[in-house]
């Protein structure tokens, strides 16, 4: 899954990861400071391993549901565990009374917390051993949940926490043999995470093209659930403008699931509150659906300025030119 994994020494059977000896960990830091060092982004170790990472997660969910059989490690355990503990903190930090309808600034004070308990929580997660990259992955824990001064969140915070993942591979914390619980476990809580931290906290969508994106909040669950689809026997890109069959497959689907969100939230015909989606559901298959995706992922999101210039760069994802 990722590069560390293969490496000598990197099996399931040890009790430490393999992690290069000369690799010398660092709080990652911006690098994006204008439009032309997007070729620096494009051309860099950071994306190719973010872009292979993304990829064979899609590869792995192919044609499976989110209830089926899976192994679940200690390490995925523990990483839930930690979203627990962000969830709860949502319960004991209420909406503040405030004139403005949007952005309840009692979010500040939620994100105060983790900014400040983010160490902490990753030492449960990371091995003592592995101790002296807990700073650079909790940056990308802190970038994932959203933005403290703007109140809102996007696909830039959404592309932080598929980088606290892809970290976490890197150091051999996570295994190839984790990719469905990455996905089905980790990542559908973090979801059902930012979901309650938008509605909770009325959060402001980061950047967002309106009814011209492809989702106020996400894109990565879009990807990853078309690919769950493809070869389905009975379900086409067709049928998820049907509430019904949306309600019937959602616990199966992350597609199905991000679009009830999108119902509940939102009124009004889907045409025209979610335009790209539906346009989406005439494509006639989901493998079509899925590649289509990957393209606007890497377009619209990747390879946007306004989205990258936030993403930071460190030891493990390096800002680096890829070898030739």
């Amino acid at each position: 899954m990722a590069e560390a994994e293969q490496q000598p020494g990197s099996s399931p059977e040890d009790d430490v990861p393999h992690i290069p000896a000369n690799l010398s960990f660092m709080v990652p830091k911006k690098e994006i400071h204008m439009v032309p060092d997007m070729g620096k982004w494009k051309r860099s170790q950071a994306y190719v391993d973010y872009i292979g990472f993304i990829l064979t997660l899609n590869e792995g969910v192919k044609g499976k549901k989110l209830r089926c059989e899976y192994k679940v490690s200690e390490s995925i355990e523990n990483l839930l565990a930690l979203l627990n503990t962000l969830d709860r903190w949502i319960d004991e930090t209420p909406p503040i009374d405030q004139p403005s309808r949007f952005g309840n600034k009692a979010f500040r004070l939620w994100y105060t917390k983790l900014d400040q308990e983010a160490e902490n929580l990753l030492c449960s997660v990371i091995p003592p051993a592995l101790g002296a990259a807990v700073p650079e992955v909790a940056l990308y824990l802190k970038e994932a949940v959203g933005n403290s001064t703007r109140i809102d969140y996007g696909t830039g915070h959404e592309a932080a926490f598929a980088a606290f993942l892809c970290c976490l591979c890197k150091i051999g914390v996570l295994r190839v043999d984790d990719q469905l619980a990455i996905v089905f476990r980790v990542f559908d809580r973090y979801l059902k995470l930012m979901r309650k931290l938008q509605k909770t906290y009325r959060m402001e969508p980061a950047g967002s093209q309106g009814v011209w994106g492809l989702d106020d909040f996400q894109f990565l669950p879009f990807i990853w659930g078309s690919s769950q689809l493809v070869d389905h026997p009975t379900l086409e890109p067709r049928h998820f403008v049907d509430e019904k069959i949306v309600n019937e497959h959602h616990k199966d689907y992350m597609f199905m699931e991000c679009i009830k969100f999108i119902n509940e939230m939102k009124t009004g015909p889907f045409a025209e509150h979610s335009n790209q989606l539906w346009n989406i559901s005439a494509v006639p298959t989901w493998s079509k659906v899925n590649q289509g995706l990957i393209r606007m992922y890497k377009a619209e999101c990747l390879e946007k300025f306004p989205v990258i210039q936030h993403f930071k760069f460190g030891s493990l994802l390096p800002i680096l030119s890829v070898k030739p």
